[in-house]
């Protein structure tokens, strides 16, 4: 069932251009001594309040973690949790601003600044969990920060250029910027040239695919093998390319790219595969973070 007893304290961090970095922390109903943390990272049109997301988070707090959801600060959805109402933002995300994104919510976890209480948290093991294009940034962060001691992906993008189309990367050249909409509200959302410009002037440090080969930390990927969103081919390429001597990979029969999850998600159930994911993570994380 959906109803789930755990702590959420939800806050909101300045990113290094002083826009908001939107987050919840989700903690167990009785703090038992120090929490090791995972920051959950979403993908591409997602956000942290997304469909099943948050059930996810509460299940995983409840068995004794810390989770960390949160928003970049250019993924466009404003206050009501749910919006693409900045489009602005939106517009102008790059891969770069993502990773400094995370290394301020790594230094605000190291400051005290999120999570007051003395000893709530164990920083030595931190995972992360990445779904989609937030597994392929999650993939660059444990390569970037040593402070990531275990990994997680959910139907991740191996490599982030060979994804867009040429039609994007035309539009791109031409005028600037591409259209992409979002099917759940009919907004036509536009990036501009800078997100390509981004990638192409940091072509292996912006490759998962690439980077995973510098990752020896315990590495588990999952896959739906009916995913037409991002084919499993990719978590394919990553789990082979990983060095890690502790990698594992899942792939989920019939499961799509959400897992069967969808947004708004209004039954009191989970989705069968969504269901299986947050097992499979749990398990991963229990063995492998503390």
């Amino acid at each position: 069932m959906r109803n789930r007893v755990v702590k959420k304290h939800s806050g909101s961090l300045d990113s290094t251009e002083g826009n908001p970095i939107r987050y919840d922390l989700y903690t167990p109903p009785s703090d038992s001594g120090s929490l090791p943390v995972i920051l959950f990272l979403h993908g591409f049109k997602g956000f942290k309040d997304w469909g099943t997301f948050p059930d996810a988070f509460f299940e995983i707090a409840r068995q004794n973690f810390a989770v960390l959801a949160i928003n970049f600060s250019h993924n466009g959805v404003g206050t009501d949790f749910d919006t693409f109402e900045h489009t602005d933002l939106f517009k102008t995300q790059t891969i770069s601003q993502e990773l400094a994104d995370i290394k301020t919510v790594i230094e605000a976890l190291k400051s005290g600044q999120i999570g007051h209480s003395a000893g709530l948290f164990d920083l030595s093991p931190v995972g992360i969990i990445g779904h989609s294009r937030g597994g392929h940034t999650a993939i660059l962060a444990a390569a970037e920060f040593e402070e990531i001691t275990c990994l997680v992906t959910w139907a991740p993008v191996a490599d982030v250029l060979s994804s867009w189309p040429d039609s994007m990367i035309n539009d791109w050249k031409t005028s600037g910027e591409t259209i992409i909409q979002n099917s759940r509200t009919g907004q036509n959302l536009p990036i501009g040239r800078q997100l390509y410009d981004d990638v192409m002037a940091n072509k292996d440090a912006y490759s998962a695919l690439k980077r995973v080969s510098e990752l020896y930390i315990p590495c588990f990927f999952i896959h739906g093998n009916a995913d037409e969103t991002v084919p499993h081919r990719s978590t394919e390429q990553l789990y082979l390319a990983c060095s890690s001597y502790e990698k594992e990979k899942k792939l989920i029969n019939g499961g799509d790219h959400t897992f069967g999850s969808s947004h708004p998600y209004t039954a009191d159930d989970l989705p069968e595969d969504f269901a299986d994911v947050v097992s499979l993570t749990i398990d991963w994380f229990q063995t492998n973070l503390i």
